[in-house]
């Protein structure tokens, strides 16, 4: 963990003074790209036909803040990040003794194995699970990560349902094909959103949470800049203490994330 507390890449209020330093000795230029950004955007919607967009005289200047600057000072900070899941109660309190461990097939064959010790499931369809998973054929390109998102989402939102829905995550029910196997993963834990402390320094999203910082500054400027959430995954293990909180189908903060939970937070329109 980084020294910095946590910082919401969504919220102005949680930037620390440093930050809020570079962000302002580049004020102009920033509002100005997106002031520009915008006239171009709806210059080019309302002509008659087909028009390219507009050059933004701003975008090499906000393009050298956003990675010489911004980019820099994001790579020493920690920002609190959503990983929506589907857990056992043994799972919940393992994580909250143990931590974040990113994913692999050892880790998916432990996590069904487990339900086999419990009689949740029998070893023959915990085999079955095994060998549907998606890790076998896209191993590199899933292994060794911890997704999440960099700002929250509601239940219902079409992004998370899956996930909130069924046990294992990707990993497990992603190619199911057997409708009784879907049922199965489906039944197994309860909806959960992981609220976790992440520092960018182990993820690979150090441009995007920079993008994001710079779209929250200029919108307190009056600017309207695209929604800035991303995905982001953890390359290697988190603490414990990353776990800032955990909320569960039947907790109010559940039932009202993105939606009056957290404080300040406000949905994309």
């Amino acid at each position: 963990m980084t020294s910095t507390p946590p910082i919401d890449v969504w919220n102005l209020e949680t930037f620390d003074k440093d930050l809020l330093a570079f962000l302002n000795a580049d004020r102009d230029v920033l509002r100005n790209y997106e002031l520009t950004s915008r006239k171009n955007y709806e210059e080019q919607q309302a002509a008659e036909g087909w028009v390219p967009l507009k050059e933004n005289p701003y975008a090499a200047d906000r393009m050298y803040i956003i990675e010489r600057i911004i980019m820099p000072a994001m790579e020493q900070r920690t920002i609190r990040a959503w990983h929506y899941t589907r857990l056992t109660d043994c799972e919940v309190a393992l994580l909250k003794s143990s931590g974040i461990h990113t994913s692999d097939l050892a880790a998916i064959r432990r996590r069904l194995d487990a339900q086999v010790a419990v009689g949740v499931l029998s070893i023959e369809i915990a085999n079955a699970l095994y060998w549907e998973s998606p890790f076998h054929e896209q191993k590199d390109a899933r292994s060794g990560k911890f997704w999440m998102v960099s700002h929250p989402y509601a239940i219902t939102d079409g992004g998370v349902e899956l996930l909130l829905q069924h046990w294992g995550g990707e990993g497990v029910y992603f190619w199911l094909k057997d409708l009784a196997h879907i049922k199965l993963v489906q039944g197994i834990g309860r909806p959960r959103v992981i609220e976790l402390a992440v520092p960018l320094s182990i993820t690979t999203s150090t441009y995007a949470a920079a993008k994001a910082v710079v779209g929250t500054f200029v919108t307190s400027l009056g600017c309207k800049p695209d929604w800035p959430a991303f995905d982001l995954y953890a390359t290697s293990a988190l603490g414990a203490d990353a776990v800032l909180n955990l909320h569960t189908e039947g907790d109010s903060s559940f039932s009202t994330l993105a939606h009056g939970y957290p404080a300040g937070f406000v949905d994309r329109d």
